[in-house]
């Protein structure tokens, strides 16, 4: 690409014409609004978020280097993907640009009724120094936004996600160079990742991969996603009626032994690689008690907590006080009701889930290409990655005592600790490669005059297996197959076939030619009985090999950890509440074949 050339020499003017659009370059971040001195993820000083206790101090996305050079992404526009955006709220107003659309009506305002995509759009941008409320991550980045979670078509899609409505990619210095898709499902069944029997998924995928790699002139674009809330518990659905869907064991309820209820590796848009998965973080910088976590998690974000008890996110909401998150009325948030910093209740100091954390990832993005507009993607993603900061360090990981099916109690590392995988990248499944570290990566950006060589990706390669899967042993099923390409990988998909009667049992590995050992799916992901009974070319990813080189064996290893003790509550009000996965597998299961896919360079 001709602009490489070019890339050092923009960083440097985009560095000295930053800092000189900076009106105030000693002054505290968290002073310059009335609320900033709240948004613990920007500058944490142990501050409560308006809750009724505080957080740690340092716990934050780092950012004070930047902000006083006025790096604050300038020039870059983030796209939020959302229930809409109120547009015109005074603290938004004068960072959105044009290329916002209703998806309902066809107009050009993107009606939010509920208030979440308003709020998103607060954490990535609302603006600085204006004497309303707080701030954004990228409090000069540009704003556009869609209300998609009303009108989830294949047209409404491709708009949202950077096609004009001629259905082309956009290529406009305006248009978006980051997607905030604060959404996501949880399903209650392995999906079938046969692209034949997922045609949309498949167009959705080409485009991102297109806009990715060829937007932008070849700089790209990058697609955040929120990596779900279902940690302990989630929302199914069983012929069209909503139920709580909860693990029990020991005649305990939300007894998993600590493991996630359901791993983000089975949501299949969390899957691909063209979508930068985020898990959540609070006011600690501990993983937020709701957010879903799985190897395909690339980083993690501040989240918060609930905002009642413990720090959530302060940030914009529906103007007035008869709509959005803060209406009148009493609430243990402080900010809530009508405050006197808040008296017509246009913020929030409640926003919390993935849902912020992927838009504070969004702004991390906004603020790292601005510094080096010149940089491809896929540069700043890895510029990001080399850059993370190691959160909650002395993390145990999780480990699940069971008795196996010759009566022996046996342990099983189940979650491994923070790892240093062979190419020096540190590695957590609740964490992914790390927290946000948006000085270091800024600093780093501003002096990285070469992209990434160009991507490879491999063909899917098949291995036959056919091994059997012993119940409740930690022996499993094992199989290896060989990777002949020596790529340095930034990514790897797995695609699995089992027969299984009991999938909640389930733990899968995937070992690389290093050595390093992936949990690509944890044990005792909350699956429903009466699924179909096994994995059909179901699609995982892993970031944990992230920097290491491809060639040579790769082993799978499938092990089943229950014989049978624990099992599901699932509850609606209407119902009741009721167990199943109560019978154990009748036969054993069966490693029928795999594949592997590597993206690398």
């Amino acid at each position: 690409m001709i602009y490489k050339k070019n890339i050092l020499a923009a960083a440097v003017l985009s560095a000295t014409c930053a800092a000189n659009a900076n009106t105030a370059p000693t002054q505290e971040l968290t002073k310059k609004d009335p609320l900033t001195f709240q948004q613990w993820h920007l500058q944490n000083t142990g501050q409560t978020g308006f809750s009724l206790s505080a957080g740690q101090v340092g716990e934050d996305l780092n950012l004070d280097f930047s902000d006083r050079m006025g790096i604050k992404g300038r020039g870059i526009t983030v796209s939020v993907i959302d229930t809409g955006v109120e547009i015109s709220h005074p603290d938004l107003v004068n960072n959105v640009v044009p290329g916002s659309k209703n998806l309902v009506d066809g107009s050009d305002f993107p009606t939010d009724n509920h208030g979440h995509g308003t709020a998103v759009a607060g954490l990535i941008a609302a603006e600085e120094g204006n004497g309303l409320g707080g701030r954004g991550v990228a409090p000069y980045a540009n704003l556009v936004g869609f209300n998609y979670l009303d009108e989830q078509s294949v047209a409404s899609w491709m708009v949202s996600h950077g096609l004009n409505e001629d259905f082309r990619a956009l290529d406009r210095f305006t248009d978006p160079r980051v997607f905030n898709q604060s959404y996501g499902s949880t399903p209650s069944a392995p999906i079938n990742g046969t692209l034949a029997n997922n045609p949309r998924f498949a167009l959705e995928e080409q485009v991102m991969q297109d806009i990715t790699l060829d937007s932008h002139w070849g700089r790209g674009a990058v697609y955040v996603k929120s990596a779900g809330n279902s940690f302990r518990n989630y929302n199914g659905y069983i012929q069209g009626t909503r139920f709580l869907v909860l693990p029990y064991e020991n005649d305990q309820f939300f007894n998993n032994q600590g493991l996630p209820f359901h791993d983000a590796n089975i949501t299949l848009d969390n899957t691909t690689n063209w979508n930068l998965v985020v898990s959540a973080l609070n006011a600690d910088g501990k993983l937020s008690s709701y957010s879903s976590v799985g190897a395909n998690v690339f980083l993690s974000a501040p989240g918060g907590e609930y905002g009642q008890d413990r720090p959530a996110m302060v940030t914009v909401d529906l103007t007035g006080c008869d709509k959005g998150s803060n209406i009148t009325g009493a609430h243990k948030n402080a900010l809530h009701g009508g405050a006197e910093l808040d008296p017509n209740c246009d913020y929030r100091g409640t926003m919390n889930g993935t849902s912020s954390a992927a838009p504070n990832a969004s702004g991390a993005i906004a603020t790292v290409m601005s510094a080096n507009p010149a940089l491809d993607a896929r540069t700043v993603r890895h510029i990001l990655a080399s850059t993370a900061r190691k959160t909650d360090p002395t993390h145990a990981g999780v480990s699940i005592n069971f008795e196996s099916a010759t009566g022996e109690q046996v342990n099983y590392d189940a979650i491994p600790a923070w790892q240093t995988n062979a190419a020096g990248y540190n590695f957590h499944n609740f964490y992914g490669l790390g927290a946000f570290n948006i000085d270091d990566a800024v600093y780093k950006a501003l002096f990285t005059g070469v992209s990434l060589p160009e991507l490879q990706t491999t063909q899917w390669q098949l291995q036959e297996a056919n091994v059997a899967i012993p119940d409740a042993s930690l022996a499993g099923a094992q199989s290896t197959t060989v990777v002949e390409e020596n790529l340095t990988i930034e990514a790897v998909q797995l695609k699995l076939n089992v027969d299984h009667e009991r999938l909640r049992d389930i733990a899968v590995e995937l070992t690389s030619p290093s050595g390093t050992r992936s949990v690509v799916l944890s044990a005792r992901t909350g699956f429903l009985n009466g699924t179909d009974g096994g994995f059909t070319d179901t699609v995982m990813l892993s970031h944990h090999f992230y920097g290491e080189q491809s060639q040579g064996n790769w082993t799978i290893k499938v092990i089943d950890t229950d014989k049978g003790t624990s099992s599901t509550l699932i509850y609606n009000q209407n119902i009741g509440l009721f167990r199943t996965n109560t019978a154990n597998n009748t036969v054993d299961g069966v490693l029928k074949d795999w594949s592997l896919r590597i993206y690398g360079h």
